[in-house]
């Protein structure tokens, strides 16, 4: 088992700055890609961004490239993602997870966070 507990969501105007922690624990080595994904009302959830815990190779939704980072602490067994330029459509619910990944895709045996709330105003 994986448990992942994010942190640092919150309320910013756009073009402010966020960045969202995912503390993991457990059997971390069992999971070989960790990601967030956000998920707006009314929508269905989407990958932000991915990153392979063994080579820290990375994958990013379109929508984020240049603005948002994500990266991994792995003394910490922290999983972070760095927002900048926040924009009213980032708003959403974001999520940590674990598991295999194929691009923003997590499958297989995986692990998610209950998440923490981005909002964005205007």
């Amino acid at each position: 088992q994986v448990q992942l507990v994010e942190s640092g969501g919150g309320s910013v105007q756009t073009g402010g700055s966020l960045r969202l922690s995912c503390a993991a624990s457990g059997y971390t080595y069992s999971t070989s890609c960790m990601g967030w994904f956000r998920q707006a009302p009314g929508k269905e959830r989407e990958g932000v961004a991915t990153i392979y815990t063994a080579v820290h190779g990375t994958a990013y939704a379109d929508s984020v490239k240049g603005r948002f980072t994500i990266s991994q602490d792995n003394a910490k067994n922290t999983l972070y993602l760095q927002m900048n330029s926040l924009k009213p459509e980032d708003t959403a619910m974001y999520y940590c997870a674990a598991g295999t990944c194929a691009g923003l895709v997590i499958y297989g045996r995986n692990y998610w966070g209950r998440g923490t709330q981005v909002t964005v105003s205007s």
